[in-house]
This record gives structure tokens, C-alpha cells and sequence, in this order.
């Protein structure tokens, strides 16, 4: 059977913590900032903000291939 393996559950709840930890630490740290920066964001263009977010898309899969190597 092809993809039988089975499903880390151990290993998926880790990296989505991380994930609301790295999502949380902007907030925490900059918590006075925040709106402004949040303002900027609204005023960018979709086409700005879906390659910001291809962007950062790209980067974690990079950062993935090189951890599993």
C-alpha cells in the first residue's frame, strides 16, 4: 500500500505548537507595534500580501528539506 505509514501524531502536535508559538512571539514582544504594523499590512495590496506569503511558504519548506537531509 502506497502512503501506509502510520500518522506521527507526536511529531504533527510539536510543529503546530511551534507554529502558534512563532505566530504569538511578534505579538508578545512588539505588543505596542503591533498596530501600526497591522495597519501597514492592510494598506498592501493582495498581490503584495500573496507573495509575502509565498514567500514564507517557500522559506519553511526550504528550512524542512534541509532538516530532514
Amino acid at each position: 500500500m502506497l502512503f501506509a505509514t502510520a500518522f506521527d501524531w507526536r511529531f504533527f502536535l510539536s510543529a503546530l505548537g511551534l507554529a502558534f508559538i512563532l505566530e504569538g512571539l511578534p505579538y508578545f514582544m512588539l505588543a505596542e507595534r503591533m498596530p501600526e504594523v497591522l495597519r501597514t499590512l492592510a494598506e498592501r495590496r493582495p498581490r503584495t500580501l500573496r507573495l509575502m506569503g509565498l514567500t514564507a511558504i517557500a522559506i519553511g519548506l526550504t528550512v524542512i528539506a534541509f532538516a530532514k537531509r
